[in-house]
């Protein structure tokens, strides 16, 4: 009987029922949308994060990098040879400088593993290669002939007629080119963390265990697509030659680091003996990572503990953007319009069972209890709710689905967190380095999950519950006296 009425009823007045399921539907789409969103925010930082941090790196240890020493300005120095004789000779020069920190002793590594907590940790030398070559053009003196005058050079009663100008040096110059790029020293024995964890070998082969002191080299997609380098060519680096053994792609975004040689080569290229500049740190438990970075604060003085939490309060740029407006003003304004549908809800409910008095009346003088009553209109309302519900995941996984499409590019920078390495990470630089290489381009998605679809579910219930409560009430209010006064 309760089914056959609702059906009946619902039909009668599929208008009315449809305008409130809209109501519901925009604000459910509306909570969909912006979920979806945020979640794609949080995609896109970890990718950002992943990217610096290697995978499976919990947190980062370094020091910060301290002023330079008087007479050093801790800047790069090049020396170049200017009386060559041969104008066509090139000349070049490699700059090595150690980034991403203050160098710490290797024993240090073996140090943090030790920490309770800790289940691996690794050392890292992060490298930056300035590489200037180029050859200078000598000018060459030319005198200026020709007659000074009557008295030559010195006036009246003056010299001979010839020339007595000094000669000037014409035509000349240099032209030199100048590349940067970054290095990083990869602990070959575990490359489970550290700056390669972040990518995989698309072409050739990674480092062996047995490659600790080898001149081989793995170089990342970008860089070699850049200076068309291939596996098995090679790359040389301040007169040493590397032979190319694989090409790194990032699983996520862009790669910070262009180079990548076994620790023991880059420690050498640096003259840093037994040094690094980066320690990556795996936590045996996610719950601990607190307690660790403490611990190593404690027990290892003048370090910088930087853990994923601390790297992602620095992400500025259109991604922190978005990711601010998603979060405040998109979620309070979910909420808003969610609040806004469900009062329209409630209003058009209540004023639909208000032109149904002869109808309530009718059914209370045939026996029906107020509780039968309120039933009926809390069954048609929830009918409602459900209905806005389906419309609203329609609509929310539209819109999501558009967002993901469009796939909008947000831009990510990490700024320095205080270690003075570039927030923690590998591709953290000196001076004037960073903004460049810590930025990078994410495309935004919107994903769906099981749980927004949940959440749209029990908005709508939530909705028709509302709308059917204040309908109820007031249904259950009505007297049989009100249907006879209303045929009256």
């Amino acid at each position: 009987m309760f089914g056959i009425y609702l059906k009946r009823e619902l039909g009668r007045r599929k208008k009315a029922a449809l305008v409130i399921a809209l109501g519901l539907a925009l604000g459910i789409a509306l909570v969909i949308t912006v979920n979806s969103v945020s979640a794609g925010m949080t995609q896109a930082q970890d990718k950002v994060l992943k990217s610096l941090y290697g995978l499976g790196t919990d947190m980062t240890v370094t020091k910060a990098r301290s002023a330079p020493t008087s007479g050093s300005s801790g800047r790069p120095n090049f020396q170049f040879d200017a009386n060559s004789n041969d104008s066509d000779d090139t000349q070049s020069s490699d700059r090595v400088m150690t980034q991403g920190g203050q160098a710490l002793a290797s024993s240090v590594v073996t140090k943090v593993s030790q920490q309770s907590g800790v289940a691996s940790a690794v050392g890292a030398l992060t490298l930056n290669v300035t590489k200037v070559d180029g050859s200078f053009t000598q000018g060459k003196a030319q005198s200026s002939g020709g007659n000074t005058g009557n008295g030559g050079q010195g006036g009246p009663g003056g010299g001979s007629s010839g020339s007595t100008a000094a000669p000037q040096v014409q035509g000349g110059g240099a032209n030199f080119d100048v590349n940067s790029y970054s290095v990083a020293g990869v602990d070959v024995t575990d490359q489970t963390l550290g700056p390669l964890a972040g990518s995989k070998i698309t072409t050739g082969k990674t480092f062996t265990a047995a490659q600790t002191d080898a001149k081989v080299a793995v170089v990342s997609k970008a860089y070699a697509k850049e200076n068309s380098l291939k596996v098995g060519g090679t790359l040389k680096i301040s007169g040493t030659k590397y032979t190319i053994i694989g090409i790194a792609t990032p699983d996520s975004s862009e790669s910070t680091t262009d180079v990548y040689l076994p620790l023991k080569q880059a420690q050498t290229l640096a003259d840093a003996k037994n040094q690094v500049t980066t320690i990556y740190v795996k936590a045996s438990d996610s719950k601990q990572i607190d307690s660790v970075k403490s611990a190593i604060q404690k027990n290892i003085s003048g370090t910088t503990v930087t853990t994923s939490a601390d790297l992602a309060e620095t992400v500025s740029g259109s991604l922190s953007t978005a990711s601010n407006l998603a979060t405040s003003v998109g979620k309070w304004l979910s909420i808003a319009v969610l609040v806004a549908a469900f009062l329209v809800a409630a209003l058009l409910t209540s004023s639909a069972v208000s032109r149904r008095v002869r109808e309530f009346g009718t059914l209370k003088a045939l026996g029906w209890p107020s509780r039968r009553v309120t039933r009926q209109v809390v069954g048609e309302s929830i009918v409602n709710g459900l209905l806005g519900g389906a419309l609203g995941i329609g609509l929310g996984l539209a819109a999501a689905y558009a967002v993901t499409m469009i796939s909008p590019k947000l831009t990510a920078q990490l700024g320095n967190t205080g270690g003075g390495g570039g927030a923690g990470g590998p591709g953290g630089g000196g001076p004037g380095q960073q903004a460049t290489q810590n930025t990078m381009e994410i495309a935004l998605t919107a994903p769906v999950s099981m749980t927004t679809i949940a959440l749209a579910v029990g908005l709508a219930v939530t909705g028709g519950l509302i709308a059917g409560a204040m309908g109820g009430w007031r249904a259950s209010r009505m007297r049989p006296a009100d249907a006879l006064r209303s045929v009256s």
